[in-house]
């Protein structure tokens, strides 16, 4: 089920993987200054924090079903943040965001291998 690519540093790259996630929870739920008014630019963020989630682990993992797996992960993750949030006086609970963080994972394993070159493996030959 955990089938993974042919990487020699994976723990190397789950680690950066699990900074990522910390990242995401951090910055999703720490106060971050005033509320800038302009509506929904924050929804790009969303998008491009999740899909670079779901791509980077996509790199390490290749079966469809371990993938599945993480993408159901990181959008439950994405509506646990949103319910968190809304605990909060300085953050707020918003449906699209939720959406925007699903859509980014579907992006995010839209261009992963084998779509695209897998960029950890480019990285590993590389050096």
């Amino acid at each position: 089920m955990f089938e993974k690519y042919a990487l020699k540093w994976t723990p190397v790259w789950l680690a950066i993987g699990w900074l990522l996630i910390v990242s995401v929870i951090v910055l999703s739920l720490v106060r971050l200054g005033p509320a800038t008014p302009g509506g929904q630019t924050d929804k790009v963020a969303h998008f491009l924090a999740y899909g670079t989630l779901m791509f980077w682990f996509a790199q390490i993992y290749s079966a469809a079903r371990t993938r599945l797996a993480i993408a159901a992960g990181l959008a439950l993750m994405g509506v646990g943040l949103e319910i968190a949030q809304s605990f909060t006086d300085y953050r707020t609970f918003e449906y699209a965001d939720m959406a925007a963080n699903t859509v980014g994972v579907l992006g995010g394993w839209l261009i992963a291998p084998p779509r695209i070159a897998n960029m950890l493996l480019l990285i590993e030959r590389w050096r």
